[in-house]
């Protein structure tokens, strides 16, 4: 990251200049009220939808965990919870490390104003535990590096540290199921994609188990703007398509 101070890095936005053709800011949540109710996967009821402004986007009971609320990510009443987690050395490949709490709220403040890419804070029981962004691969870098298919929704996340409740078998693997049954049955895509970087050995690997197919290896490219810098990344393309994580 460069001279963050002067630029905002809302992850891998593309551009920053007015992409709306003098459309209403749609800040991913545009009242349309598309909503999904279903069970799936020893998880209990679910409630998707786009919502207004506030009010949350997918609940979801899990089984053994609790209740799982995404919600639009408020960038200055959550910019101390936000700020802690991507300050941690193990939140490096998010790639603010070293931001300010203000830096960090600007950056969100200026996503809210994208119609292409989205923030959601992931709560369950009321308690934060993860970052979830959204984006449209074609409005996005990754969609140099692959043959974007129509309806393929990008998606980066960002898992909080267990905190006061400990570390729990099988928590990663339930909020990725959570997450899937947003994007791929609340919204309606047929397939996501996700570019962590290939050398967070992890966080590809928990990919890879949730089902996710292996990409290719691609060099995500340098983005250099007035608003946005984002450095070059070697990235490990992965992409899990609704057939495959929902069956039948």
């Amino acid at each position: 990251m460069s001279d963050p101070q002067n630029r905002r890095n809302p992850r891998d936005t593309r551009d920053t200049r007015d992409r709306r053709d003098g459309q209403d800011r749609q800040d991913g949540q545009d009242g349309q009220d598309r909503e999904n109710s279903r069970g799936d996967g020893g998880s209990g009821g679910v409630r998707a939808s786009l919502g207004s402004r506030g009010v949350p986007v997918h609940e979801q009971v899990v089984d053994g965990f609790g209740t799982v609320v995404i919600r639009p990510l408020d960038a200055e009443g959550d910019a101390d919870v936000v700020h802690g987690w991507v300050s941690e050395e193990r939140a490096v490949f998010w790639g603010m490390n070293g931001l300010t709490r203000e830096q960090v709220a600007e950056i969100y403040a200026h996503m809210a104003g994208l119609d292409t890419h989205h923030a959601f804070l992931t709560e369950l029981d009321g308690e934060p535990v993860a970052l979830l962004q959204t984006y449209e691969p074609a409005e996005d870098r990754v969609g140099e590096c692959y043959p974007v298919e129509p309806g393929d929704i990008g998606v980066h996340l960002l898992i909080a540290p267990a905190g006061g409740r400990g570390a729990r078998p099988g928590w990663s693997a339930a909020l990725l199921g959570v997450f899937a049954s947003y994007v791929l049955v609340g919204l309606d895509r047929p397939r996501v994609v996700v570019d962590p970087d290939v050398r967070n050995e992890k966080a590809v690997a928990r990919f890879f188990r949730q089902g996710f197919e292996a990409g290719p290896v691609v060099t995500l490219p340098e983005i250099d703007l007035p608003d946005v810098y984002l450095p070059e990344k070697k990235a490990q393309l992965a992409f899990l398509r609704r057939e495959v994580a929902f069956p039948g």
